[in-house]
């Protein structure tokens, strides 16, 4: 059986951290296979300006688990507020539920983090929020809920944050498990130019 997680990273040429602790480690297929899939994987290939565009676009995408329609919202999102659209593109993705849960720990990769939020197994603020593309803000608390602790993917939670650094824009206390945004994303690494992204959409 294909896995289509490793083959959308070696189609796009770049870690996207879709396969959880695998991406961090000696298996990882960009490692193991840093070609593109298919017979003609190994050849030189130009693409053109829109290819590239389209191939960031991509990147974006598969990264953050979104459909076409939920990019162009995000977009069109940005664009309204004042600022620089790339950077409030960033802090849109990244404000997203499921990418807070990711951040902060609580989940080994972003589609595991969907899954949590979209089973009902994460509180904000105390209450239960099952919508991943929930826009979380400054000041919100994240946890996992109390009945869930100890189910699928929770198990062991504590012992793997004990070691566990998150982003600066959020801040997680490890024994409780809890998390709490204390600033906006900024400044962030990501594995693909978002001003390419923008310059598509701007068309």
């Amino acid at each position: 059986m294909f896995n289509t997680k490793e083959k959308k990273e070696r189609a796009l040429g770049v870690k996207l951290f879709l396969k959880a602790h695998r991406c961090n480690s000696p298996k990882c297929v960009m490692l193991r296979r840093p070609h593109r899939p298919g017979l003609h994987g190994k050849a030189r290939h130009v693409l053109s300006e829109v290819g590239q565009q389209l191939q960031e676009k991509q990147k974006i995408k598969v990264s953050y688990g979104l459909r076409e329609s939920q990019m162009g919202k995000i977009f069109r999102k940005a664009v309204k507020n004042p600022g620089v659209t790339g950077e409030m593109i960033i802090q849109l993705l990244e404000r997203r539920l499921d990418n807070a849960v990711f951040r902060l720990g609580l989940a080994p990769s972003r589609s595991v983090a969907r899954q949590l939020v979209s089973h009902g197994h994460i509180l904000v603020n105390s209450r239960k929020v099952s919508i991943p593309s929930y826009l979380v803000k400054i000041g919100d608390q994240i946890s996992v809920r109390p009945q869930s602790r100890e189910s699928g993917s929770l198990k062991g939670l504590s012992e793997w944050l004990k070691n566990y650094q998150e982003p600066v824009w959020l801040k997680l206390e490890k024994d409780s498990g809890v998390g709490r945004v204390v600033a906006l994303p900024k400044d962030l690494e990501v594995p693909f130019d978002v001003n390419m992204v923008v310059d598509y959409y701007s068309k």
